[in-house]
């Protein structure tokens, strides 16, 4: 019965999907849903991407065998990026009437820093979309009791995303992330006053959490320790910034003031409620000692579902795993959709052709775009889950490559006049030629390689464009968007 309801809110949220298809009219429906998003739903797009399957099984994974300090990426970081892109990057990018990221980069520094950019964030993607798919393969292995193999799960989670987001686009990521909002605030409330029941509140949970050190945060006050910490928090709250699915929701604002606030207060709701899923988790020790011991051991991704399924009813069981799905679709469809825009728009666009594209073969080639990179996804979360690689460092990965080719540029492009194409050549290079290989000779030196990367990409793009013999072209003015 609980495996029936789940599929049945499957079909709903498809059908609510294929229902956005019929407002995709051309290329510009499909990627902005022509800019007239208002703020309740741009800052629920915003909230329910961000509020993924890391956030619901990684980070209380993470929190459960580490403490409050391993959270520093995420959701740390992560609020932070939505809050600096909503105060500093919304109202500039929003004025310059941009399709995607990737035409900032083309508009201020040329075409090939454009399709390099463009590789760098889709690439980014693919730890992140991978993170949603493999969590639906574990939900479908936990509801099934085994029946359904995690990678088989992942093929299913994947077909179901793909199925969707293929044919609504942004307007089908809006109206299914709205629903799915709702779901996800009113079924962990819910499931978290049941479990605070069966605890004995919230403030036994609070206490034994205490008792075990898990609120301890700040790092050993010694350099190693607080580059490692500053560079986790800068991994995300930073390299998560110059990515196409905070731009793409800022950009289908229906004005730049919905653009910024449905941005910042959105990443203060993810924050704020980041918190519930760990408060869930950690119930456990007061509830089923033996439970928590037995999945630490095995998988600690999989205490909270098992929980659920092992002491709550049916209807409790049904609304987790609804809100639970919900939170993993709602970021899976908005991840999928960013990266292939910005391959469609950013990289094949150029290559394919010099004279512009139709509207209409521009929305096949990206919905061709989102089909092949969904099995790119699918085919590194197959990898991933042999290598034991968890949800939360998937998705922690998947921001080092942007932090240290995208970010820079993206700054200093907006900020800095002296900025030019030669500044942003170094700025890639440099970053590039100090983190890639730092993360297979050295991953785990004192100085993290995402970070030796991110602070020679600022020495290049200073050094190169002090250094340039002659300007780029002026920068696009801002344009008040029609």
């Amino acid at each position: 019965m609980l495996v029936g309801f789940v599929f049945l809110y499957l079909i709903v949220s498809i059908a609510v999907g294929m229902y956005a298809a019929t407002k995709v009219h051309n290329a510009r429906d499909y990627i902005t849903a022509g800019r007239s998003l208002p703020m309740y739903i741009v800052l629920a797009m915003v909230f329910a991407t961000w509020f993924g399957a890391e956030t619901v099984l990684g980070i209380p994974a993470t929190f459960m065998e580490e403490d409050l300090g391993g959270l520093i990426s995420d959701p740390f970081g992560a609020s932070l990026c939505l809050v600096l892109f909503g105060l500093f990057f919304a109202r500039k990018l929003y004025r310059m009437n941009l399709l995607t990221l990737g035409d900032f980069y083309r508009e201020r520094f040329g075409h090939k820093v454009e399709v390099i950019a463009g590789i760098a964030i889709a690439l980014s993607y693919l730890g992140w979309v991978s993170a949603q798919v493999t969590a639906l393969g574990l939900v479908f292995n936990v509801l099934s009791d085994g029946g359904i193999t995690q990678a088989q799960g992942i093929l299913i989670g994947a077909a179901i995303v793909l199925m969707y987001t293929l044919y609504g686009g942004m307007w089908s990521v809006a109206l299914t992330t709205f629903v799915q909002m709702i779901v996800i605030v009113i079924g962990l409330v819910y499931i978290s006053m049941l479990l605070a029941d069966m605890s004995g509140g919230v403030a036994p949970v609070v206490q034994h959490a205490v008792d075990n050190n898990k609120f301890n945060f700040w790092p050993e006050m010694n350099a190693v320790a607080m580059v490692a910490f500053i560079s986790g928090l800068l991994t995300m709250g930073f390299g998560s910034i110059p990515q196409q699915d905070v731009f793409q929701r800022a950009n289908s604002s229906r004005n730049e003031n919905v653009a910024v606030w449905g941005t910042v207060l959105g990443g203060i709701a993810y924050f704020v409620f980041a918190a519930v899923p760990l408060f869930m988790a950690y119930s456990a020790n007061l509830i089923d000692p033996v439970l928590v011991a037995q999945w630490m051991a095995e998988d600690s991704q999989k205490l909270l579902p098992e929980l659920v399924k092992a002491h709550l009813p049916l209807i409790a069981q049904v609304i987790f795993y609804g809100a639970l799905l919900s939170v993993i679709m709602s970021t899976a469809s908005g991840t999928l959709l960013a990266p292939s825009v910005i391959l469609s728009e950013n990289v094949l666009k150029g290559w394919l052709t010099r004279k512009n594209l139709s509207e209409r073969k521009m929305l096949v080639m990206t919905r061709w775009v989102v089909g092949i990179f969904s099995v790119c996804v699918t085919l590194y979360a197959l990898w991933a889950l042999d290598s034991d690689t968890g949800i939360h460092q998937m998705v922690e990965n998947a921001y080092k490559v942007t932090l240290v080719l995208a970010f820079t540029p993206l700054v200093a492009g907006l900020y800095w006049k002296r900025a030019t194409t030669q500044g942003a050549y170094w700025a890639m290079a440099l970053g590039m030629a100090a983190w890639l290989p730092m993360e297979f000779i050295a991953p785990e030196a004192a100085l993290p390689p995402q970070f030796a990367g991110f602070l020679l990409s600022i020495v290049g793009m200073v050094a190169g464009s002090l250094l340039s013999k002659a300007e780029t072209p002026a920068p696009a003015t801002e344009r008040s968007a029609s």
